[in-house]
This record gives C-alpha cells, structure tokens and sequence, in this order.
C-alpha cells in the first residue's frame, strides 16, 4: 500500500484510509517447506472428502451454472448431528473470520465496549476498527492466562478465543460459565478454533445460555483450510440475527463443493478423531522434547505450542 499516494487515496472512503488491514500468513510458492505460522493441520482430509468434491462435478451437469443452496442446508444437518444440537442452532459462514464478522457487526455494535484479552488472535482489532466497534482490551495475568473478574464490568459484549492463541491455554467450562452469568444483557463469544485438540467445547452450555455464541472453524482439526468453512452455535434468537447480517451482504456464501467437502468431514468421525488424537500426541512429545532442553511450555490444548527459554534472552 506505500506506492499508492495521497492524491490516489483521495478515492477512497475517509474510514478506510484509516485502515490497518490483517495481513495472513504468507502462502510459500516453493514446495517442502514447513510452513508454521498459520497452524494448518500437517495431516490431510478424510478421503471421504475428495470423493465427495469429485461426486459434485460427476453427479450434477448444473455443479457450476446454478447456485449453491443459500441456507447450505445439508451442512448445517451434518454440523447439528456431530455436535448434538438441532440444525435452527447452526449458522455457516466462509471460514470462521467470516462467521466473526457477522458477530461483530450483528452483536459488538453497542454504545459500550466490546471486552476481549490484549494477547490473542488478531484479527478482533481489525474487525473493531472495520465495524467502529468500541473496544476495551484486557491483559492475561502473569501467567499468560484470561483473568476472569476484569470480564465481569459493563461491557457491549465479550470475545474470547479458547483455547487462547498464541498462548495456546484454554479455559475450562466452569470458568466460560462464570464469564457467562456475569454478563446475562450481553452476547459472550467463544472462538474455538482449537477446540477439537484437547479443550472442553462450550456447545454443551449452548441450550443454558440464552447469551452465548460458540464458533468453530473446519480449517485446523478437519485439514479444510483450503475450503473456508467455518460455523457458529447459538440459540436460535442469535442465529436470526447472524442470518439478518449475512444476507443483506452475501446471501450465498458456501459452494457447492464447500458444502459436499465439509458435509463428508462431519460425517467421517472416526478419522477426524484418530487425526486429532495424532497432533495431540505429536503435541505432547514437542512439550517434553523441549522441557528437556530447559524451555518452558504453556499447557496447551492447540495444534501449537507457546514456550521459552527463561535461561536466555532474546537477542
């Protein structure tokens, strides 16, 4: 963006040439590299997976000239199933960021500040900026962890991703109902993009609380980064407004392979959890090799650890 001049910019709109976009994890054009800092599973798909895309294409002379089913129906049963919820609890979105989106703007524009922690994933600040959401950023304590009497103030809602990233620490049910019963008027978020790697999904407190929003992403434990499926949990009041917000913007967002694709993955659950108990125990290994070396790692319930060498400085 440094090449474009100020007399370019006149252009645009005041409010985005105040912008700070997010800038994602760089894509490697050259093969065999380790690519670390987006968290992609290092595992593939469920074969289910590529034999459902391709069925898309086999099945269907009308795969690319129609349009995909708005509602993405046949997702949203799938998701419902695996997650033990009714499908009217479930909306999809491309990929999570999208999902956040909605979020934010159908909840998170409110006359108070929305809440969320000072270390986490970064792209809450974009949105806040995005949307003229007023924001109140909150430090982990010394241990890197969400401290959780800062969540009980007034606020206009409340955002925590869990497990957290990059500290990889997630909190406990207990803990995401304690936030949630300070905080009756306002929606709490629970961005579980991790979830599937060790922690305890807040789904199961969907039907208690009439304020709660639960959102996952099929990117990190289903290997469908490539795909960009994401999807939120919530009673159905929430729901209607997330609908409301995404069509008056985008009324079609999942193809048709997306929705086969990820239809397939939720359908496959042994492989899902065989690959998910596969990171968990390369995870462990990673941890120890490293607390043998001096490091120290944070407990973590992600696809990545968070460690240090207290014995050295950085230089």
């Amino acid at each position: 963006m440094s090449s474009i001049t100020t007399e370019q910019m006149r252009f645009w709109s005041p409010a985005v040439r105040e912008l700070e976009p997010y800038v994602p994890g760089e894509q490697p054009k050259i093969q065999n590299l380790l690519k670390l800092n987006t968290n992609e599973n290092p595992y593939p798909p469920s074969p289910k997976v590529a034999a459902a895309v391709q069925a898309v294409l086999a099945d269907s002379a009308d795969a690319l000239r129609l349009y995909p089913d708005p509602d993405a129906s046949a997702l949203k049963q799938a998701i419902a199933q695996q997650q033990h919820v009714e499908a009217s609890h479930v909306f999809v979105g491309n990929g999570s960021d999208e999902v956040l989106a909605h979020i934010f703007k159908a909840f998170f524009v409110q006359e108070l500040p929305v809440l969320y922690p000072d270390i986490t994933y970064s792209f809450y600040p974009v949105y806040s900026q995005f949307f003229g959401v007023k924001t109140k950023i909150l430090p982990l304590n010394d241990d890197f962890e969400i401290a959780l009497n800062d969540y009980k103030q007034a606020n206009g809602g409340i955002i925590i991703t869990n497990p957290n990233a990059p500290t990889s620490i997630a909190l406990g049910l207990s803990a995401i109902e304690e936030v949630l019963q300070a905080n009756p008027d306002s929606v709490v978020v629970i961005d579980e993009a991790y979830v599937d790697l060790g922690a305890e999904s807040a789904v199961s407190l969907v039907e208690k609380y009439d304020n709660l929003v639960v959102c996952q992403t099929t990117s990190k434990s289903r290997s469908l980064a490539g795909l960009r499926v994401g999807f939120a949990i919530a009673q159905p009041h929430l729901i209607a407004a997330l609908e409301a917000v995404k069509n008056s913007f985008n009324s079609y967002p999942i193809d048709r392979f997306a929705i086969a694709a990820a239809v397939a993955s939720f359908e496959d659950q042994e492989y899902f959890e065989a690959q998910c108990q596969k990171v968990i125990a390369s995870r462990g290994k990673l941890a120890a090799d490293l607390e043998a070396l001096g490091f120290k790692v944070l407990p973590s319930k992600a696809n990545f650890i968070f460690a240090s060498l207290p014995a050295r400085e950085a230089g």
